[in-house]
């Protein structure tokens, strides 16, 4: 699940955004009452352009299916009932890969689930590679993903530290001695020899293993079975190769697109899992290669609640329509794509074409009089996202339509 923010404008939020990177093997339970920990809402300085939420072991019984087909499951509506006050909108796309088009650049995110147990390493490392190769959209015009810019890959990798003893490790824990831990780790061995994976890169690991408490408490596995600490829950990226690192082109002055980790901890607060929660806050820099939206909306004139209401908008060249996009009326401080209060299919409502500017009609006829603003959402079914967002408007309330009332000096009937 990824959430945007759309509250900055272009000009200001071109060259840099800053993403924070949730992953966390939920292990069935329910949400907490307080994610201000985990979402970084307590510092302000923060000011967050993306929230990427990535779970692991969200209840997937045939219940919860059907509660999550009438109603939006409890996971999503939670983390929304914290970000829509602050201007986040959750994504629209499902399974484990997202790919977004970021100002002219790729970037895929990618939220996994590998097997389980020490000795399955080999098994975990194979479908590394199986997911990479499965990744290639077929009949979108969208380069294979290995060539996007950017790939965000999190989740519970489910990697073990091997060779040394239980009691070792969980005495280098308790004094804090991670470094000891490192050499032992599956994934940073396996990024030592295998070709794909050591494209990727992660932050230090300075945070104790997020694997495997006692639910509801930060002590280690006291079950039977005892299990071994491990960080098992990862945030992993890889930045495309590009032209200027061929030893044979000259360098160029200043990266076009980089990357840079601000935070990589746990959070062990939360104890309704047996994994700690792990995030990561990153600050994107990149020099945007295109600079106007692929629609512009506009409200035409003053809209009221009397009569319908009139859309302009513009297409770049580039961009393909379809007779399935819609175009929704939405209140400000929306949740979700679906939470439009009104909508009107573009290819059944145009009052006006030309090359490039449209005009549609959208009725409002069932909108209450409210003091909230408004804005429009362009919906694109080829590209399945929303592609054009207007600035915030009011609808103003119907004015007095009848006769003034009598004076009492007038005769009356």
């Amino acid at each position: 699940m990824a959430t945007a923010n759309p509250r900055k404008p272009l000009e200001q939020r071109g060259r840099k955004l800053s993403i924070h990177v949730v992953t966390w093997n939920v292990a069935s339970a329910a949400p907490p009452l307080d994610l201000n920990d985990l979402l970084h809402l307590d510092d302000q300085d923060l000011n967050l352009d993306m929230y990427v939420i990535g779970l692991q072991e969200k209840n997937c019984g045939i219940i919860s299916l059907l509660n999550d087909t009438a109603f939006e499951d409890t996971w999503s509506s939670v983390f929304m009932d914290v970000l829509s006050p602050l201007g986040f909108i959750k994504g629209n796309k499902g399974g484990v890969n997202i790919c977004l088009k970021l100002y002219g650049y790729y970037i895929s995110i990618i939220n996994c689930h590998l097997p389980p147990h020490m000795t399955n390493n080999d098994q975990r490392l194979e479908h590394f590679d199986r997911i990479l190769e499965m990744q290639n959209f077929q009949g979108l015009d969208i380069p294979n993903i290995l060539d996007h810019d950017l790939i965000l890959w999190f989740g519970d990798m489910n990697f073990r530290i091997e060779d040394f003893g239980l009691h070792f490790v969980r005495e280098a824990i308790k004094n804090q001695c991670y470094s000891d831990l490192w050499e032992k780790d599956q994934l940073s061995i396996a990024k030592k020899c295998d070709p794909l994976l050591r494209e990727f890169q992660e932050g230090p690991l300075l945070f104790p293993p997020t694997y495997k408490f006692d639910k509801n408490s930060n002590n280690y596995d006291t079950s039977e079975k005892k299990r071994k600490p491990a960080w098992t829950d990862r945030i992993l990226w890889r930045l495309r190769r590009k032209p200027q690192d061929d030893p044979h082109i000259p360098r160029l002055l200043a990266p076009y697109f980089s990357l840079s980790q601000r935070s990589y901890v746990s959070h062990m607060m939360y104890n309704i899992s047996d994994h700690k929660p792990v995030t990561g806050t990153f600050d994107l820099e990149l020099k945007p290669l295109v600079s106007v939206p692929l629609i512009t909306l506009m409200p035409e004139g003053l809209w009221t609640l009397e009569n319908d209401m009139l859309i302009s908008y513009t297409l770049t060249s580039d961009f393909l329509s379809s007779p399935w996009d819609w175009i929704g009326l939405y209140k400000v401080g929306l949740r979700d794509i679906n939470d439009y209060v009104s909508y009107i299919w573009v290819g059944d409502n145009q009052v006006f074409c030309s090359d490039r500017l449209n005009q549609v009609y959208i009725n409002i006829s069932d909108i209450l009089e409210t003091e909230e603003q408004f804005l429009l959402c362009y919906y694109s079914n080829n590209l399945r996202s929303v592609v054009g967002i207007s600035k915030p408007f009011k609808i103003q309330p119907c004015a007095f339509m009848g006769a003034d009332p009598p004076k009492d000096d007038q005769p009356q009937n």
